[in-house]
């Protein structure tokens, strides 16, 4: 969560994108859920500068409390108080500099130590249509014990926005990668199934992020490490059910809100009510 956010300026320049609301709840949020939902219990956030609100938001807020529970807002109440489920452990890592992904991925050895564990990007926010993508993607890893990557097909002309796999069918959804290059030009993309903000990793790779060199955007790129993974270990590609939503644009951010705000169950009625009225009276 060390990046900048600055496709978001000015609304980013003191707060934190992983700040930013989908309704009522900030992506980060929903990505600590997403993690617990999967079985995780020690929730590790890798951060930068001007990020302090991020732990703020998961730590106890005594004075909100007694305010609420004076008022008698229980619902309220109870809302701020089950943010996270008891047993969760929450541990913030500075990265120093934004030197990529590779290098915040690294920043949290201390804590992971020798274990498997898995990686979320909160601006890539997955409705995992009744069950998490990454709870999804944990099926998988104890099926096969090998890393595995949340990916998706991307329009072809896209690829140069992400890390793109070359698959080898293995079943329904599921592909063994036979190599993965950082962000390649359509014209020699080796296809269009890109790799979207869920990993679970092994440890080996911290390692291998120890030698990697910085690669593309002159930072130090998880994509590169796990193109050295794949000559030692088996790592699959897992074609997720749900939909992502790209919360690190604008439009995405947009549609998402739009669509959670479509099933927020004290919102739908009235918002899509409202849309429809919208739209009726512009005549689009």
């Amino acid at each position: 969560m060390a990046g900048m956010g600055t496709r978001f300026l000015p609304a980013t320049k003191a707060n934190p994108k992983e700040m930013l609301p989908v309704v009522d709840k900030p992506l980060i949020q929903y990505a600590a859920e997403e993690a617990v939902e999967a079985g995780i219990d020690v929730l590790v956030f890798v951060t930068g500068r001007n990020k302090r609100s991020i732990p703020d938001h998961f730590d106890k807020a005594y004075e909100l409390e007694k305010e609420l529970e004076e008022r008698g807002k229980e619902k309220m109440l109870e809302v701020v108080r089950n943010i996270l489920p008891a047993g969760v452990t929450c541990v913030y890592i500075r990265q120093a500099e934004a030197l990529g992904l590779g290098h915040a991925v690294g920043c949290a050895r201390p804590v992971v130590g020798d274990e498997p564990f898995a990686v979320i990007l909160a601006d890539d926010l997955i409705d995992g249509a009744g069950q998490g993508a990454l709870k999804q993607m944990v099926e998988v890893y104890e099926q096969h014990g090998c890393s595995v990557l949340g990916v998706e097909e991307v329009p072809p002309s896209e690829t140069q926005k992400y890390g793109v796999v070359t698959p080898e069918p293995l079943s329904e959804r599921l592909w063994n990668v036979k190599g993965i290059v950082e962000k390649p030009a359509p014209e020699v993309a080796p296809s269009n199934m890109a790799v979207v903000g869920r990993y679970i990793l092994t440890p080996r790779i911290f390692d291998l992020l120890e030698t990697t060199q910085r690669g593309a955007g002159g930072e130090i790129q998880l994509t590169d490490a796990i193109s050295d993974l794949l000559a030692e270990q088996q790592v699959l590609a897992h074609r997720f059910n749900g939909t992502r939503y790209d919360c690190g644009s604008k439009l995405g951010y947009l549609q998402a809100t739009v669509e959670y705000a479509l099933k927020h169950p004290d919102l739908k009625d009235d918002f899509r009510e409202y849309l429809l009225g919208t739209v009726c009276s512009r005549g689009i």
